[in-house]
């Protein structure tokens, strides 16, 4: 059982984290980049955007598309000091640091797992 469960049964009862799903052209991204390439992505973006005490248009940093990881980050409240706040108990004001930036990539990676290999 992952430690992620709890988080994702949570996740899964929110009407607007699980509308998100990925398309086709992300799903083709993710299979043509492979995943050590997009967790990089992950990883440059969290640093980017979300890493800072106070980032930088902070509630309104992640695009809704454009990148899977993107449409990753807001179905799973990785998306804004808010949401870590809210839904991961990450507080906002202090700058991330490297455990809790891997912990952010790790549970957008296993959305993008979940995503790609659907359980039908």
């Amino acid at each position: 059982m992952s430690t992620l469960n709890p988080l994702f049964t949570r996740l899964a009862r929110s009407t607007f984290r699980s509308r998100f799903r990925l398309g086709p052209k992300e799903r083709q991204y993710c299979w043509d980049k492979g995943a050590d390439t997009i967790d990089q992505h992950a990883a440059d973006f969290v640093a980017k955007r979300l890493a800072p005490a106070y980032p930088a248009n902070d509630g309104k940093q992640t695009p809704m598309r454009g990148h899977p990881v993107f449409i990753a980050q807001h179905a799973t409240a990785t998306c804004c000091r808010g949401c870590l706040e809210k839904w991961h108990h990450i507080p906002q004001g202090v700058v991330l640091d490297a455990q809790q930036q891997q912990y952010i990539v790790g549970v957008i990676h296993h959305w993008l797992v979940l995503q790609m290999n659907p359980q039908n």
